[in-house]
């Protein structure tokens, strides 16, 4: 029924992309007070899905990235853990298993990632998969060529399927909408409310394998689907900006975008979160300045 209603009224939603871009333009122009700047570096900080999602990823990389997780730079032993750690279905067990009795969740992709490109069968499969090795969140990728040759009610049913079967092991699940092969942010807009309607806890720009990969221009038109969706309904959906965010700068305009277009609720990992892993090194080293006066050396934090 549900379905029915959302193909039925399904509608392309025209973009102002010029009011876009200016508005963003005024978020990026925002002056920080130091004490304020400070709240929003350790916020952006317990945000970050720290990733790898390599060809060459090992048990040992694996271990590295977790204890990061729990250890971003014990000279500041007030820092907050990440959200969570993302890997691939078969290292959900490991990173599990290293995290056990932490607040950091475990994440793993699924239906194919990156691409896509599979049967729907077997994208249930890997989901299972990585939910019965103890996934906490589930990151999955829609079918772009699908969604491009208007087939919007299969897209549905693939993201509301994976969502029962999340919902079964009381997993959240993030969709990665691949915004940069969605050619327009008409259709960026119209992947949104698809997800949204199917049940998604998160809607995620990237897999970071595609470029551009999250632009705030399109994250902000992700937000607006997010918005409009909570007025109509009083429900809550995630967002989770990933690819290409790298210094503390472009977090925390990030963050006032955030804050200015859903509000203060949302200004929690519980509904925010950036997958970026090197946005942690550049996170820290700020913090390193704001507290102490100069920059830690790149050496001084780890590079995993």
């Amino acid at each position: 029924m549900q379905k029915d209603i959302l193909l039925n009224n399904l509608k392309t939603v025209p973009i102002d992309t010029v009011a876009l871009e200016q508005r963003v333009q005024r978020f990026c122009s925002r002056s920080i007070k130091k004490n304020s700047k400070l709240k929003a570096l350790y916020l952006a900080l317990s945000m970050i899905d720290l990733t790898t999602l390599e060809g060459k990823d090992t048990t040992g990389k694996v271990r590295q990235l977790c204890t990061k997780a729990l250890h971003l730079c014990d000279n500041f032993p007030d820092l907050p853990t990440v959200a969570a750690v993302c890997v691939y279905p078969n290292h959900v067990k490991e990173a599990k298993t290293f995290l056990k009795g932490s607040p950091v969740k475990v994440a793993s992709v699924s239906t194919s990632f990156p691409s896509g490109n599979i049967s729907y069968e077997i994208k249930l499969h890997d989901t299972q998969y990585a939910l019965d090795e103890g996934a906490d969140e589930i990151d999955m990728v829609i079918s772009r060529g699908e969604f491009l040759k208007g087939n919007y009610g299969y897209v549905f049913d693939e993201i509301a399927g994976i969502k029962e079967l999340c919902s079964s092991y009381n997993a959240r699940l993030k969709v990665i909408l691949e915004t940069g092969e969605l050619s327009t942010l008409e259709n960026v807009r119209k992947a949104s409310d698809i997800a949204i309607a199917a049940g998604a806890d998160f809607i995620k720009t990237s897999t970071g394998k595609i470029q551009p990969a999250a632009t705030m221009p399109v994250t902000l038109v992700m937000l607006y689907a997010i918005r409009d969706h909570y007025l109509r309904t009083g429900k809550m959906v995630g967002m989770k900006p990933a690819g290409g965010i790298s210094t503390a700068k472009a977090a925390i305009q990030y963050l006032v975008m955030l804050y200015e277009t859903l509000g203060p609720a949302w200004m929690t990992n519980q509904w925010f979160r950036f997958g970026a892993s090197s946005l942690a090194n550049d996170i820290l080293m700020q913090i390193g300045k704001e507290q102490t006066g100069v920059y830690y050396g790149k050496n001084y934090i780890s590079i995993d």
